[in-house]
């Protein structure tokens, strides 16, 4: 009986142990990934105060020599760093199909990490949001996962990315320069997550064909594209950290990233060429479920989103239900005032 690519795939990480390194690999990029959020959202916020004004239409160049200088924000860079070397390790040794559901582990840490850090425990009604994000992508994938298969990359399709990933860089900037001062941390979080899911891609693309040994222009246009859409979606995520709490931030990433990453690997890449039709009604309900969880969670934070505008007022709020891994005293190399 024929089998399919995914089923090749999992039959070859049950016979070969050493891909089963990818799967540690991954949830210690969620882990990553969620104290990172945290460190990088508690050192925005610092800095709006010392800076004296909000981020949440765009940091501004203030804001941004401010963060170089901060501890918590470095300590989070370096986490998020550590996050993609890791992620990068677990694709390079273990099929995306196979680690790629892992990351929503984050969202999760990450609603944790930051209960304990407002002193807020999450409600019923994140909590719904949250099981709709986690649902919904794990459905997508796990089903993607089943009936995928691993074709070779033609130059064509690479072409065809760049060309849609600059499409998406336009409409985006577009957007943001026409309506920066009105747009909500929503915008930001999926605009970050678009960009991150096309950064996946190009860096799946970029390990295969490393290891093929197949080295020309197109591998160098595919470097030029991720360091560029890596930046700009890190600017977003920064701006959306100015405007939203962390746990919106890491639900967008966590569902949008990887729904952009298989879309763009069923469509562009042919990898849902054994996929029956049926399939796809899965799919488009179950990206409808992960996005709308992730609405449920960006309208349920709004009160949240309003407060971090003006921290000034927030500030008393918060002093004394911080979780001291993340008060200014514990910052890492920061000193007492």
């Amino acid at each position: 009986m024929a089998t399919t690519g995914a089923e090749d795939a999992v039959l070859g990480v049950l016979q070969d142990p050493a891909l089963l390194l990818g799967i540690p690999l991954a949830l210690a990029g969620a882990l990553c990934m969620s104290l990172g959020a945290q460190y990088q959202h508690s050192g925005v916020e610092k800095v709006e105060r010392s800076v004296g004004s909000g981020g949440a239409s765009g940091l501004r160049w203030a804001h941004l020599r401010a963060l170089a200088t901060r501890p918590s924000w470095l300590a989070g860079t370096l986490l998020l760093v550590l996050a993609v070397v890791c992620q990068l390790g677990a694709i390079s040794v273990a099929p995306l199909m196979v680690v790629q559901p892992l990351g929503v582990v984050a969202l999760l840490l990450t609603t944790i990490l930051n209960s304990r850090a407002s002193g807020v425990p999450p409600t019923k009604r994140s909590w719904t949001a949250l099981a709709a994000c986690i649902g919904g992508i794990g459905l997508f994938v796990g089903i993607a996962a089943r009936y995928a298969t691993k074709p070779a990359v033609a130059n064509g399709d690479v072409v065809i990315i760049l060309l849609l990933l600059l499409t998406v860089v336009v409409a985006l900037l577009t957007a943001w320069l026409l309506f920066r001062q009105r747009l909500p941390a929503l915008f930001y979080v999926s605009a970050a997550g678009l960009l991150y899911g096309f950064v996946a891609t190009l860096a799946k693309i970029l390990i295969d064909r490393m290891q093929e040994g197949n080295v020309d222009w197109f591998l160098a246009l595919c470097v030029v594209a991720l360091i560029g859409a890596g930046i700009l979606g890190g600017y977003f995520v920064q701006t959306a950290y100015s405007s939203g709490p962390p746990d919106l931030v890491v639900a967008g990433l966590t569902v949008v990233d990887p729904l952009v990453a298989v879309v763009l690997a069923m469509s562009v890449l042919g990898e849902s060429s054994a996929a029956p039709t049926w399939t796809f009604l899965v799919f488009a309900t179950a990206g409808c479920l992960a996005a709308g969880g992730v609405v449920a969670l960006a309208r349920h934070h709004q009160s949240a989103e309003q407060n971090v505008k003006n921290p000034r007022e927030q500030a008393p709020a918060r002093s004394g239900s911080e979780s001291p891994l993340l008060t200014a005293s514990h910052e890492p190399g920061a000193t007492h005032s």
